[in-house]
């Protein structure tokens, strides 16, 4: 049974007034361990300055290190570094996600069945905090607010989430900026979709699947282990389903058994015996030199501790010297995909190797 948390944000993931949802959701994590993922906003030119604002205001105001893990393309990106941004991911237990196109995230994250592993943060008593734009992601459906906002569509449809939220039996989308007023004499309700397009958006949905609204500077709160969801923060949630609304209302806490449309499903933990465990570098290698099913978790793996040393702390040479010895056993065998692969997974944790008549050699980059 999963013991997490998920907060929704219907924005104002920096604002004071969300700085005591963060800071709750942190309190019982030790270490913590916290992510952001700039994959909604990787589209844009400014990504770099987006993640330092989130990264500052996580030091200055709770005292806590964000670390950005970066995957704006699953098309540009490796097979090797969609393994490593999967198990970051898994290894985290505060995983961030906020604004920018709903759309374009789920582009990159469909692909990747990320909610696999974000369930998995769950399943391990972790947290998950959605604002805004990724918000809208957790849901069975995801609407289309940034072509419809930003671009112009005539006749927006739905697109299909990652359904975090249907894992725990929650049957239904995720609209926040519900009650935005930006518009003034024009509805910008709903998250600028306005009541029109809300309505037939709805009326697209499935029978059984509800609309699950949060309003500005207000947070959902839902704790797998309680059952529950809490809203705090300057106003409300809504759950619509057959033209009926059910206001939950601010500091108000409701069960779950009370929103659910499906049976609450909980998924296994994604570790299977055939995975690496623990951080022997022996072992990993031998992983990656067989070849099998779990090569490239190892391998990315590999690639992870060769950048941090490993949990406890493993020494780096003894890390590289096994890696290069693996990597000289494929190239005698022929593998050279692979050998090159294991090459490239050192470059890029900051070694410099040589490759010699009788062995390869290597060392520290120089602004290592």
């Amino acid at each position: 049974m999963a013991t997490g948390r998920i907060a929704i944000l219907g924005s104002g993931e920096t604002a004071p007034s969300m700085t005591k949802v963060h800071r709750e959701f942190l309190a019982p994590l030790d270490p913590v361990l916290a992510v952001n993922l700039d994959t909604t906003y990787g589209f844009q030119l400014n990504v770099p300055q987006m993640s330092m604002k989130l990264e500052e205001y996580f030091a200055t105001s709770l005292l806590t290190r964000l670390t950005t893990l970066h995957f704006s393309s699953y098309e540009k990106s490796t097979e090797l570094e969609h393994a490593i941004f999967k198990q970051q991911v898994r290894q985290a237990n505060y995983v961030f996600a906020g604004p920018g196109s709903p759309t374009y995230a789920l582009a990159q994250w469909k692909p990747l069945e990320l909610q696999d592993d974000l369930i998995s943060v769950l399943q391990d008593a972790g947290a998950l905090c959605f604002a805004s734009a990724a918000a809208l992601t957790l849901g069975a459906f995801t609407a289309p607010i940034y072509e419809v906002y930003k671009v112009g569509t005539e006749n927006p449809e739905w697109h299909e989430g990652l359904d975090v939220l249907g894992a725990f039996g929650l049957n239904c989308v995720v609209i926040p900026h519900f009650d935005n007023s930006e518009g003034a004499n024009y509805d910008t309700r709903f998250c600028y979709l306005g009541e029109p397009r809300l309505l037939g958006l709805e009326r697209q949905l499935p029978e059984g699947v509800a609309t699950l609204g949060v309003d500005e500077h207000t947070a959902l709160l839902f704790d797998f282990e309680t059952d529950t969801v809490t809203v705090q923060g300057r106003s409300h949630g809504y759950w619509r389903l057959g033209g009926e609304v059910r206001v939950l209302e601010r500091n108000s806490i409701t069960s779950l058994d009370e929103l659910r449309t499906t049976a609450y499903v909980a998924k296994e933990n994604l570790a299977t015996e055939d995975q690496p465990q623990g951080d022997e570098v022996t072992q990993l290698a031998e992983v990656v030199l067989s070849g099998g099913a779990s090569s490239l978790e190892a391998l990315a793996r590999l690639v992870q501790l060769a950048t941090t040393g490993g949990e406890g702390f493993i020494d780096p040479s003894t890390l590289v010297e096994e890696v290069l010895s693996v990597r000289t056993n494929a190239r005698t065998s022929g593998q050279y995909e692979l050998a090159d692969q294991l090459r490239d997974a050192l470059l890029e944790s900051g070694f410099d190797i040589k490759d010699g008549p009788a062995a390869s050699t290597w060392s520290l980059k120089a602004d290592n």
